[in-house]
């Protein structure tokens, strides 16, 4: 192997510097204090949002929904049979939203809005926030 010059070092490490990706990615991750009847407490999601979106270790979804100053209360959005105290969970950074479309109709779909009617998936562009406001009596159609 040939020596390098010090003109060489610094082209590779000049090089190096702008192949550097600063991009960083910042999780709020938590553990599981207890899990019953639905709920689940979560230490150490200190950046959630009430009604986002929580994904626990082993896939299940729930919505953060009580927030107190040392724990989370997270509603499970399934059964969360398999969600064990001190397993890890991480938010997901997205408020709860639901597709919305004319596709809809007279489907049968579960809580996280999958078909469970034995036919396709459903598709759908838009979506809406599940605490969303309603509207105003006036631009309602009336019964």
């Amino acid at each position: 192997m040939g020596t390098l010059r010090a003109d060489e070092i610094g082209n590779i490490i000049r090089e190096r510097i702008q192949q550097y990706n600063r991009e960083v990615k910042i999780l709020n991750m938590g553990t599981v204090l207890q899990v019953g009847d639905g709920i689940a407490r979560i230490y150490g999601l200190d950046e959630v949002m009430a009604g986002e979106l929580i994904e626990f270790e082993e896939g299940t979804i729930g919505i953060a929904l009580n927030l107190e100053s040392d724990n989370v209360g997270v509603v499970l959005m399934s059964d969360g049979l398999m969600i064990k105290e001190g397993s890890s969970v991480k938010a997901i950074g997205k408020i709860a939203q639901v597709p919305v479309s004319e596709a809809y109709l007279g489907r049968v779909i579960n809580a996280l809005t999958k078909p469970i009617d034995g036919r396709d998936e459903i598709s759908s562009s838009e979506s809406r926030l599940i605490e969303s406001p309603a509207p105003g009596i006036i631009s309602r159609r009336s019964v």
